[in-house]
């Protein structure tokens, strides 16, 4: 196993360095005209599920275990299998969270609820199509019409080298010490899918077969002086969380580990959305306030190297390897898979490989999301393009070769079947 041993801050550095420009910060306020996140109307499902608890078209249920947590999932359409669950202290509600007090988390392909046994609040991420990641918390106290508060606050953590800048998704592999406490000197990883799953997953609880795959998860770091002999036989391949803490009041007793790979993708393609949109908003703007800025095509490039990144991240070109076949408990994978539309043929973007690889076609299946829909159309039209110099073969880049034909003529022939305002020049691959 590779190990993390470098403080946090030169960790970010090497990431930034390796996967590309768009993790430096964003120059700009988030509140500068181009942007308005403070003040733009938002059209995320918490803020529109909000109008109509208000509107008294929908009404949540309270109960005694878990207040309002399973009434937000199912008026929210997120699967009770999508739990994932982290017991290191790296949440608002840190102080009522260790290894026997595990956090949960739930999600589908625009919202993430976090909840945790005792808690005060359940916490929301939404993805607005335009803005990015906006947060809420919902206080479990039962009312008639309880109301998702937007928290700004959330900020201090939620924007930084680990989000692209932008107020965006979080996800770190940690050391954590006994009582779930990140061990800050040991460093930690950001992890999404190009991360060797090896490092993937400390701090977070994890079932689910990766056969001689190791990883961070279920693990606990008990001499810092060699910590890594936190990982061993009894904290991988794990069938359920029962043992690991009381289970009681938990609407699973799994933290998939599938779901948790869909998680960490989904993630980081959220945050590229956000800032891949933000930078051309704002080039644009600035553009329009100066003349020579648009003399010089400034935007233009722009838009090259924003959909190159955005690009590859989509066709997983730097994905880690699986090595080994992976296989989830808690049914994740299957409904995942049930969801989505599917070619003449049966195929789906949601469909799982497992075995070398996350998706049997790697083609993220965001590419049906409103994020990706609500990118300026100067960006998605430069994604499109790239996209396709990459699947025709046009693009004879070494990176490339791993999407063999068989790939990308599985992808272009779904694409043009199931994702509405596919451009025209998407023709089946010969070669």
């Amino acid at each position: 196993m590779r190990h993390a041993f470098l403080l946090a801050g030169m960790m970010l550095a090497t990431v930034a360095c390796t996967f590309g420009d768009l993790e430096n910060v964003f120059v700009a306020d988030p509140n500068h005209p181009a942007i308005e996140y403070s003040t733009r109307p938002l059209k995320d499902p918490v803020s529109e599920l909000n109008r109509k608890i208000q509107a008294g078209e929908v009404r949540l249920n309270f109960d005694e275990s878990q207040g309002y947590l399973r009434s937000v999932l199912g008026a929210l359409g997120i699967p009770i299998e999508s739990q994932i669950v982290v017991f290191s202290k790296t949440s608002v509600q840190m102080f009522r969270i260790d290894p026997h007090n595990p956090r949960t988390l739930y999600f589908n392909d625009s919202v993430a609820v976090g909840w945790v046994r005792g808690g005060p609040i359940v916490e929301l991420a939404a993805e607005d199509p335009t803005q990015g990641v906006i947060f809420f918390t919902l206080d479990q106290k039962a009312t008639e019409k309880p109301e998702f508060r937007r928290q700004e606050a959330c900020l201090i953590c939620h924007v930084s080298y680990s989000s692209l800048g932008v107020p965006g998704m979080l996800v770190r592999s940690v050391f954590p010490g006994p009582d779930g406490t990140p061990i800050r000197e040991l460093g930690d990883y950001i992890t999404d899918d190009r991360s060797p799953v090896e490092q993937r997953w400390g701090g977070w609880y994890v079932t689910g077969r990766t056969g001689s795959i190791r990883h961070m998860g279920n693990a606990i770091v008990t001499d810092s002086a060699r910590p890594e002999s936190m990982v061993a036989n009894q904290t991988v391949n794990l069938k359920s969380l029962k043992g690991k803490f009381d289970t009681d009041g938990y609407l699973s007793p799994f933290s998939d580990v599938v779901g948790l790979m869909v998680f960490e993708h989904q993630m980081h393609m959220v945050n590229l959305f956000t800032r891949v949109g933000w930078e051309v908003r704002l080039a644009q703007y600035q553009e329009r306030m100066d003349k020579a800025l648009r003399n010089h095509g400034v935007t233009d490039g722009l838009l090259r190297d924003m959909a190159r990144e955005l690009v590859d991240y989509m066709l997983f070109v730097d994905e880690a390897s699986l090595g080994n076949k992976i296989q989830g408990t808690s049914g994740f994978a299957e409904a995942f898979s049930t969801e989505g539309p599917r070619d003449s043929k049966g195929r789906s973007l949601r469909q799982f490989d497992l075995q070398r690889r996350l998706m049997r076609y790697p083609c993220s299946y965001m590419i049906y999301s409103e994020a990706f829909d609500s990118m300026p159309d100067q960006v998605r039209e430069a994604a499109y393009e790239q996209m396709w110099q990459i699947l025709s073969g046009e693009e004879k880049s070494h990176k490339y070769s791993k999407l063999s034909l068989a790939d990308r003529q599985a992808i272009v022939e779904i694409l043009r079947e199931t994702k509405k305002g596919l451009p025209d020049y998407f023709r089946p691959v010969t070669h």
